[in-house]
């Protein structure tokens, strides 16, 4: 690229950080648009202000407490049917995760029961909405006759001659309506098999007639148990209760491996869209009951945010002195590109959104201190090569070039490292993983593209000769 493609980029970077940190703080320029208004009758529209979603330990939020049935799991296996519920509840209120929640199964004498804290949130049924249905999922295999007609007639004290109870239990309405009245379901009776080895449930559409459809798809321990309760039950229906209710009804229509199935029959596309998305809602380890729920107040508060974001400005205007005084011009440049750095951030940051907590403020300054490690790394490559008399666009082309191999080493093994922390971390350490791999990757973006083109700008001029400023 040219000089002059150069300073035009310069030119557009500089206003790029100007549009977007009247974005990130709308008070200032709003008060300028109201001056504005006022004075020549204008009506100019303010800026949108949308706040920093700010974490549990800053702003406060909900606290939701479940109670989990393990009645029909093997007490071995407690501690994993929690692990899996942790999850699915995560997943449910996490977005990239940096929603910050904390999620914490709490064992009792009779079981386990889980704490939801959920941040930002302080209306409790605005908190049980974000987190969706909490439904219970099993499939249920028919019973024989004589089971049906044992349990109806403990239930029915006069039971008609010619009652069919084989056809009762095909009537929809009947198991919907009057089966509640039961203490047992007449019909149909428990399976190892519930929304615990569920992976996921999809629309899709028969290859043959194009009709919708809804896919299965179990994980390795549940392909297993699908697979022998289909076997068992050829010809019968393997009935889908959430919550004791019946959504479906299936008829098995031969023997299925794989962990992999799907239930046809005359959907609309809405109906099977429902029925999938009721799978995967109800896709929960173990039922959970709602015992108690509360608003609870910030563990820091505002005054340890203001104190953390002083210390935080403190540390950053340091940090820009420090490169002013070492390396002058070039560290004045720097500055810039990491003021625009620092604008870049935060935008991203409520664009996301992503949820910010003491963990995740740490990982954003941290990755400050990488972008500001990769310029000094440029500049100390770019004194050794202006030591062999080479033009100033060398000078900055090879100082980048040759400081390059370095930088892409670091960054990319601190993003490795993030990357394992947000796989097998907890919520905020997801946030921390979260906010430093994009504060690195926007930090490597502003030492080798923004300050590249800062610097570059000035070739060819009047102040590329003072070599005191360089």
């Amino acid at each position: 690229m040219s000089i002059r493609t150069y300073k035009l980029i310069s030119i557009f970077l500089i206003l790029l950080g100007i549009f977007l940190g009247c974005f990130v703080y709308p008070e200032a320029p709003n008060k300028g648009i109201d001056f504005l208004n006022q004075k020549f009758g204008l009506k100019i529209p303010h800026i949108v202000s949308r706040p920093f979603q700010l974490g549990l330990d800053l702003k406060g939020g909900v606290e939701l407490l479940y109670s989990a049935d393990l009645s029909k799991i093997e007490k071995e296996n407690w501690s994993e049917a929690m692990d899996g519920l942790k999850e699915v509840i995560e997943n449910r209120i996490n977005i990239f995760g940096v929603r910050e929640a904390e999620i914490v199964s709490i064992a009792t004498k009779d079981g386990y029961r889980l704490s939801v804290k959920i941040p930002g949130i302080k209306d409790p049924e605005a908190a049980i909405k974000e987190i969706g249905k909490t439904p219970y999922l099993e499939f249920k295999e028919e019973r024989t006759k004589e089971e049906r007609e044992k349990i109806i007639k403990e239930h029915i004290k006069d039971v008609p001659e010619d009652l069919n109870v084989e056809m009762l239990c095909f009537d929809r309405n009947f198991i919907l309506g009057f089966i509640s009245q039961f203490k047992k379901d007449p019909c149909y009776k428990s399976t190892k098999l519930t929304g615990r080895f569920l992976k996921r449930a999809q629309l899709a559409f028969d290859q043959n007639t194009q009709e919708p459809i809804v896919t299965l798809e179990f994980n390795k321990e549940g392909s297993k148990i699908f697979e022998d309760l289909t076997q068992k039950n050829v010809g019968k229906i393997l009935a889908i209760y959430i919550d004791n209710i019946l959504i479906s009804a299936p008829r098995v229509q031969e023997k299925i491996s794989g962990g992999r199935a799907r239930i046809t029959g005359r959907f609309t596309v809405k109906e099977a869209r429902d029925l999938a998305n009721n799978l995967n809602a109800g896709a929960l380890p173990v039922p959970i009951q709602l015992i108690s729920q509360k608003t609870v107040g910030a563990t820091l508060g505002m005054i340890s945010l203001e104190k953390s974001l002083k210390a935080g400005i403190i540390g950053f205007l340091a940090v820009i002195l420090f490169l002013i005084i070492f390396y002058k011009l070039p560290g004045l440049l720097a500055s810039l590109a990491l003021c625009i750095y620092v604008v870049i951030i935060l935008f991203l940051f409520k664009m996301i959104p992503v949820t910010l907590t003491l963990a995740g403020i740490g990982g954003f300054i941290l990755s400050v201190g990488m972008a500001v490690d990769a310029n000094i790394l440029i500049f100390a490559r770019m004194k050794e090569e202006r030591k062999q008399g080479k033009m100033f666009v060398e000078v900055v082309k090879d100082g980048f070039s040759r400081a390059w191999p370095s930088i892409r080493d670091s960054n990319l093994t601190t993003l490795l490292v993030a990357l394992i922390l947000f796989v097998i971390g907890s919520s905020f350490v997801k946030g921390f993983a979260t906010t430093l791999s994009i504060g690195i990757l926007t930090s490597m973006f502003s030492a080798i593209f923004v300050t590249r083109s800062f610097l570059l700008s000035f070739a060819n001029t009047k102040l590329e000769k003072l070599k005191r400023i360089w």
